[in-house]
């Protein structure tokens, strides 16, 4: 809508509950870094998918780079036909944690929701949340992202945040650099205009 109205390029950094590429694009960088390749790996997204504007991008960004996109979550979490975006569904994390390469653990958008998708944040951090003993469950050198900011003890627990297979603070990092390559991309697209 703004780029219809502005004469400048506009970049989105968030809208709703529908995209957020900036975000999208760290996430993938931050798995190829450590990874050297998307394809062929498997990406569970945990969480809110429903109110999670990072999933819609996450998907759409994995899926092109050849990812196979697991969503995970509570059935009242999960988009009625969110699997026609090429994705798989689960409403067990500890069903699909051995097959993933890496856990994108979605913040629950508390403040986006106006009812009750779940009973309580213990039986969502005891069903979805990602702790030491599911880290030991899961494959040898799963890599742990998730989003900021993070809910401790609800999607993850503070040794698992802090853990060896987590890469949240390598996404932090790869958000200013995604971000200023963004922006400086806008500005010389702009000038050259």
């Amino acid at each position: 809508l703004l780029s219809r109205h502005l004469d400048c390029n506009v970049l989105n950094a968030g809208d709703g509950t529908h995209e957020h590429p900036t975000q999208g694009l760290l996430d993938l960088f931050t798995i190829r870094e450590q990874r050297g390749s998307l394809a062929g790996l498997t990406v569970t997204l945990v969480g809110d998918i429903l109110h999670s504007r990072v999933a819609r991008s996450n998907i759409w960004g994995l899926k092109k780079l050849g990812a196979r996109v697991i969503v995970c979550g509570p059935a009242t979490l999960i988009p009625p036909r969110i699997a026609e975006l090429g994705v798989e569904v689960s409403y067990n994390l500890d069903e699909v944690l051995a097959e993933t390469d890496c856990v994108n653990l979605l913040r629950v958008q508390f403040e986006r929701q106006r009812g009750a998708f779940f009973p309580s944040i213990a039986e969502y951090a005891h069903l979805f949340g990602m702790t030491g003993e599911r880290i030991r469950r899961a494959k040898p050198d799963v890599l742990i992202l998730a989003p900021g900011p993070i809910n401790r003890g609800v999607e993850i627990t503070p040794d698992v945040a802090d853990g060896d297979h987590s890469v949240i603070l390598n996404q932090v990092t790869n958000g200013l650099f995604i971000r200023m390559a963004c922006l400086s991309l806008l500005h010389e697209a702009q000038n050259s205009a």
